[in-house]
């Protein structure tokens, strides 16, 4: 009952006029960035911090908090049309989201992908309301070793995106944690295959590496279509182009579940976030799946899984900053100044202390998903005409908003390089049949991969047994040995398919 009246209150603070307006222009913001290409959230609430600082706590932390989880809502809707991913959660959302949309079903896709965030978001807000503590306390669980395992486990997972051999998979993993080692080691300081090029002593930028791998790649595999009037799809918008497809709902409510307990078990660990969330989940649906063969092809659970794990992991990223004053990834931390300027402590107490700005907070994040819903779904038609437009002013158009948009994440024309460069490389992969969403995963998770692991190995002393004598982590530890022997199944049934396959058309010939 004490739930429900601090969360009426909490709707009582979030429908004041000056919170509503800031919660509606935080939203518009957020949407905008994450539809245009590379423009990443952490610039633009960098750029809008010192707007804060003549407002209201609660009004600041709606408008940043509605820019972040806005953005998650638009990067999604580029990697469906496009395949630009406008945000590197959104690098899965490519793998069926474009395919859908390539065959006249990119309105169906759309609706998913709003319902799904609507749906992962919801559920998010009810853990952090419901399960605050709790959750938090799992957190505290987690140490070096854990989060080393865990990501283990998402590696190997990662492996199995890719289509077709689990071979290749592996192999693009490994490509991605070799290019996610150079720069700065975090430990010792000492910059790492680096090549003299002083650029790269930050690293690789993931915006840089996402849009090239996805978006330029895609536009070089077109680019002999640029000439002539071709569209991307000539399918005719009507109405029904715009509504989900009979059995869509239906066929996705398990991913939209798993998901979304995906996205909100991720939020709460710091370091994680909604870009492994989304990456696991799509993973799962795929090896739950009774015909996996049909991921990469145009299945609709790969974007309802993976939204969904994305919104609540975004939801429930607040618990351990509000809770614990832990912010798990930049943007969060740029939420933990915004509340230090202020003159707020986050922590245990921010709950008693702060409840006019705790729960409006918790409000707003319902009223900003409705008002992101009512905003998106009626430009569903609008999305849709988008592929309409001839080749050759969507991908140049698209191009330069990823050059703009790329620069201005650290205003360096060398990441801009980067982008082509990585667009080449990421040809070149589709071309040799190789999938380059485990090369992201890779990348994403190698470096907190090797910072845990060293972590883990200072606090043994250099003694392995820590993995397993933990019991969370002999949990991830014995699923990762589960995962490797269903990888080799998988190989060896690979192989066998394509003998029997090559010995059928011998005898045919």
């Amino acid at each position: 009952m004490e739930i429900l009246n601090n969360l009426m209150h909490g709707f009582s603070v979030a429908f004041a006029l000056d919170n509503l307006l800031w919660a509606v222009f935080g939203v518009f913001m957020g949407n905008l960035i994450g539809v245009l290409p590379g423009m990443g959230v952490l610039a633009a609430i960098s750029i809008l911090l010192p707007l804060t600082y003549t407002m209201t706590p609660t009004a600041a932390l709606v408008m940043l908090s509605g820019i972040y989880y806005g953005s998650q809502y638009g990067g999604g809707i580029t990697s469906i049309m496009l395949n630009l991913p406008g945000t590197a959660s959104h690098a899965v959302a490519c793998l069926d989201g474009n395919p859908l949309a390539r065959n006249g079903k990119a309105g169906s896709a759309l609706f998913m992908l709003m319902f799904s965030s609507f749906c992962g978001a919801s559920v998010g807000i009810l853990a952090m309301i419901l399960f605050s503590p709790l959750l938090v306390d799992v957190a505290f669980k987690f140490g070096p070793a854990e989060y080393f395992s865990m990501m283990m486990l998402g590696l190997l997972a990662g492996a199995t995106l890719a289509k077709g051999s689990a071979i290749k998979g592996v192999a693009m993993v490994v490509v991605g944690l070799l290019l996610g080692v150079i720069g700065t080691d975090v430990n010792t300081g000492t910059m790492r295959f680096h090549f003299g090029i002083l650029e790269l002593s930050d690293g690789l930028q993931i915006v840089a590496l996402a849009m090239g791998l996805f978006g330029v790649a895609d536009f070089l595999k077109n680019i002999n279509q640029i000439g002539g009037d071709t569209k991307v799809t000539s399918t005719k918008v009507s109405m029904k182009s715009m509504r989900p497809e009979a059995g869509d709902i239906k066929q996705s409510r398990g991913a939209l579940v798993r998901g979304t307990a995906i996205g909100a078990a991720f939020g709460i660990l710091p370091g994680t976030g909604p870009t492994i969330a989304s990456f696991i989940s799509y993973a799962v649906e795929k090896k739950v799946a009774r015909e996996p063969r049909r991921f990469g092809r145009g299945a609709i659970e790969g974007i309802a899984g993976p939204e969904a794990a994305t919104s609540a992991s975004t939801q429930t990223s607040f618990i351990p900053t509000m809770s614990l004053g832990i912010p798990g990834d930049p943007v969060m931390a740029l939420m933990l100044g915004a509340l230090i300027i202020h003159g707020i402590q986050p922590g245990p107490q921010m709950m008693v202390e702060h409840a006019d700005m705790f729960w409006g907070l918790i409000a707003s994040f319902w009223v900003g998903n409705v008002l992101l819903l009512l905003l998106n779904l009626p430009l569903i038609g609008m999305w849709v005409r988008l592929l309409t437009v001839p080749f050759r002013y969507l991908f140049p158009a698209a191009l330069f908003f990823v050059c703009v948009g790329v620069y201005s994440n650290n205003n360096n024309l060398f990441d801009v390089g980067m982008v082509g460069v990585f667009g080449g490389a990421g040809y070149g992969l589709i071309r040799l049949r190789f999938e380059p969403a485990p090369l992201l995963l890779g990348f994403v998770l190698g470096p907190m991969v090797e910072e845990n692991f060293r972590r883990a190995l200072l606090l043994s002393r250099g003694d392995l047994a820590i993995f397993v004598t933990r019991p969370i982590s002999l949990g991830f530890v014995l699923a990762c040995v589960m995962l490797i022997a269903l990888l080799l199944v998988s190989a060896v049934r690979h192989k066998n398919r394509m003998q029997a396959a090559l010995r059928e058309s011998g005898s045919a010939a």
